[in-house]
């Protein structure tokens, strides 16, 4: 890990705005969930809002001097039984650094000091996006395309205004998109989707806007179909009872929901591969030739898929410095390690494929960091360390979507620090945003 990586960060941004404790702030009213779960243990932010507000309060002694040296930051995740909700809840431990905390050197948080990390749960990538429009959360995780096309007002947010505020910390890892059946279900390819109950993601989610993309890639719909709107558990509940033919789900494997079912029933994999998959990887930019491996789920085989990038969220107007100081602890060696012993996808979290092909500009903080950090030339656009094979390490594209070397794109007219166009959904079926 770069030296710059290596210590902890002691920038004081201002405060962030007031959270009753316990309770952290929802859109919609929605707490977050509480935990008894110690800090060092937390998983998926259940901890998130109440013990971590709780142990600030308590480590940072009593008295409204102690009380205002706590700072919050609020990442919008996704659902319980998705893998944005474990991850986010593993960063908010890792990087959280309230009074009294163990140090840094010592093995412990290496964030901000008096920094409440929460992490939110949510429906997804579009309802991040929303969230972090509307100013109700510091962060948040998006697909590579939804990011894309929120920005630059394309794709599934046609008709409105563009986020241009938005920008990326990096991207955290690729995650799959993976359609599961039973295999007793007689569905072998996705042909054979046509005339079955498929549970397509719930509104709002990430799921529903690639579900959409590749039914439309494989000649189906949802009017071809008997489409369902649910959250992953609920469908792999479904699916478990012979009451749904499938679901997808788009996830860094293995996706608790996906693993759940399989413990109770035979599933599979639906390969997402030939010419429809191809004619995706040559319009989506942001897909990523994939494939889940052999037992990533119990009795599943290797299964070729698409993937794309998670990405870390938030707007153009947050301060550089607090900004560079949650970057910098959540490529700290220290969170990388709670991430590898946390989730399968932590181990996948390397900061050197962080930049090589995000969808929004770098927030200035973010690009700090990465700079210093020796993963970003002097100019944006200039070539960043892409290891060669590695899955998910993009185009080797610098943080506006430009290519690396500097070279101008045959495929975009956008300028400097600008990203790169991305292709949009192409059936009348892929829709709007849902919000």
């Amino acid at each position: 890990m770069p030296r710059a990586a290596d210590k902890a960060c002691s920038s004081s941004p201002d405060p962030l705005p007031d959270l009753p404790p316990g309770s952290p702030a929802h859109p919609g009213g929605r707490p977050a969930q509480p935990s008894g779960l110690s800090r060092r243990r937390l998983l998926g932010g259940l901890a998130g809002g109440a013990s971590l507000l709780a142990a600030g309060a308590s480590l940072g002694g009593s008295g409204p001097a102690a009380a205002q040296e706590l700072r919050y930051f609020r990442i919008g995740t996704g659902t319980t039984a998705g893998t944005y909700f474990p991850i986010g809840g593993l960063i908010a431990n890792a990087i959280s650094n309230p009074p009294g905390a163990r140090p840094c050197e010592k093995g412990g948080s290496c964030g901000i000091p008096g920094l409440i990390v929460v992490a939110q749960a949510s429906n997804g990538s579009v309802e991040n996006i929303e969230m972090l429009r509307g100013g109700s959360v510091e962060a948040g995780f998006a697909q590579a395309d939804v990011a894309y096309w929120a920005y630059s007002g394309t794709g599934i947010f046609t008709g409105t205004r563009p986020f241009a505020e938005l920008r990326s910390l990096g991207m955290l890892y690729a995650e799959a998109i993976q359609v599961v059946v039973r295999s007793d279900g007689f569905i072998d390819r996705m042909a054979d989707l046509k005339g079955r109950s498929i549970a397509l993601g719930e509104q709002g989610s990430g799921t529903l806007v690639e579900a959409r993309l590749i039914l439309d890639a494989y000649g189906l719909s949802e009017s071809s179909i008997t489409p369902l709107y649910l959250k992953p558990g609920a469908a792999a509940d479904r699916l478990a009872k012979g009451e749904l033919d499938g679901f997808f789900m788009v996830g860094g494997y293995p996706v608790s929901a996906v693993s759940d079912v399989a413990a109770r029933v035979p599933v599979r994999l639906v390969p997402l591969d030939g010419e429809p998959a191809e004619r995706l990887l040559r319009t989506q930019r942001f897909y990523i030739a994939d494939e889940v491996p052999a037992g990533a789920y119990p009795g599943t085989a290797q299964t070729p898929t698409l993937s794309l990038g998670a990405e870390m969220l938030t707007r153009a107007d947050r301060d550089p410095d607090l900004i560079y100081g949650v970057v910098r602890a959540l490529w700290h060696e220290n969170t990388r390690r709670i991430l590898a012993e946390g989730h399968p996808q932590g181990r996948r979290f390397d900061p050197a494929r962080a930049i090589a092909n995000v969808s929004v500009p770098l927030h200035p903080g973010a690009e700090r960091f990465y700079r210093e950090a020796g993963l970003l030339g002097s100019a944006a656009n200039e070539p960043t360390r892409d290891p060669a094979g590695q899955p998910g390490s993009g185009s080797g594209r610098g943080p506006g979507g430009e290519p690396a070397d500097g070279r101008p794109d045959s495929r975009t007219d956008a300028g400097p620090g600008e990203p790169a166009a991305a292709g949009t959904p192409s059936g009348a079926d892929a829709g709007k945003a849902t919000r």
